[in-house]
């Protein structure tokens, strides 16, 4: 696993396992990790990285839209 050091601003507001929940949870969104790739970099279980997802606003289920549409007519 890579080892990312960011400098941010003493006025910067957030404590480091809020800003790696930020990161984890965009990098999940956007399908750049697996559910279990995030929820290791922030140190939680999957079960526990999915139920706070929704904290959020990022949906568990990620699933591209245009994939559904092919799936609903194979069904």
């Amino acid at each position: 696993m890579k080892t990312l050091t960011l400098q941010v601003p003493d006025t910067f507001d957030m404590d480091d396992s809020s800003l790696a929940m930020l990161v984890a949870t965009q990098l999940y969104e956007q399908g750049k990790l697996s559910l279990g790739q995030a929820a290791e970099l922030v140190g939680l279980s999957k079960r526990t990285f999915a139920e706070v997802l929704g904290k959020y606003n990022v949906s568990v289920f990620n699933y591209p839209a245009t994939d559904l549409s092919r799936d609903v007519k194979n069904a």
